[in-house]
């Protein structure tokens, strides 16, 4: 870490998720963006960050980019279990959790998360149509262990937030610097590699 880290505080977790079963099972961090994995570019996307993790529990795929790597420590529990395996792994005080098939992450987009903020909030993310956006979101690292607890009920992610002091931005505070949301895309069905211009890895 330098001078120059824009967020000296943070971690960027990136979680790998299971298989794109949608997809026809492929790492989704492989896919690729004008020439680059969206791994890569979410490693890039860490250089703004005091330190990087990828959570994986299938980690062969994406030993070559040299992330630390964690697995989950509560198997089973999806997106839940992966924040809870990032927020154990973190060495800050706060950890900023992406998908590792959000390719057009910016540090802009990150930067209205992250200043929001406060002695009183725990998360922070937004709400798009009355779904909140958990997996481009701000998380204190001291809810690891009350967030391991919660894991027992197989909760969803909304669930787990409406247990702490969680802040939800409206949408309209990210068009401000990425009027079209692509911050906030994941590529998960082949109409979103069309519509993103994403390419599958090479078999």
């Amino acid at each position: 870490m330098d001078g120059r880290t824009t967020f000296p505080d943070v971690t960027l977790a990136i979680l790998a998720g299971g298989q794109g079963t949608r997809l026809g099972g492929v790492a989704k961090g492989l896919l690729s963006v004008e020439g680059l994995t969206t791994l890569e570019r979410l490693r890039a996307f860490g250089s703004h960050f005091a330190d990087v993790v990828l959570v994986a529990n299938v980690p062969e795929p994406y030993e070559r980019f040299g992330l630390r790597t964690v697995a989950d420590g509560v198997k089973g529990k999806g997106a839940p279990g992966g924040v809870h395996a990032a927020l154990g792994a973190a060495r800050t005080a706060w950890v900023f959790v992406v998908a590792c098939d959000m390719p057009f992450v910016t540090k802009a987009a990150a930067r209205v998360v992250l200043d929001a903020r406060a002695g009183e909030v725990d998360a922070v993310c937004f709400e798009r149509d009355g779904r909140w956006e958990p997996l481009f979101a701000a998380y204190r690292t001291e809810l690891v262990t009350r967030w391991g607890e919660a894991l027992t009920e197989d909760p969803s992610m909304r669930r787990v937030l409406m247990r702490f002091r969680t802040r939800t931005l409206t949408v309209d505070a990210l068009r401000a610097v990425d009027p079209e949301l692509r911050a906030l895309a994941n590529v998960n069905t082949p109409e979103d590699l069309a519509r993103y211009g994403v390419a599958l890895p090479e078999r």
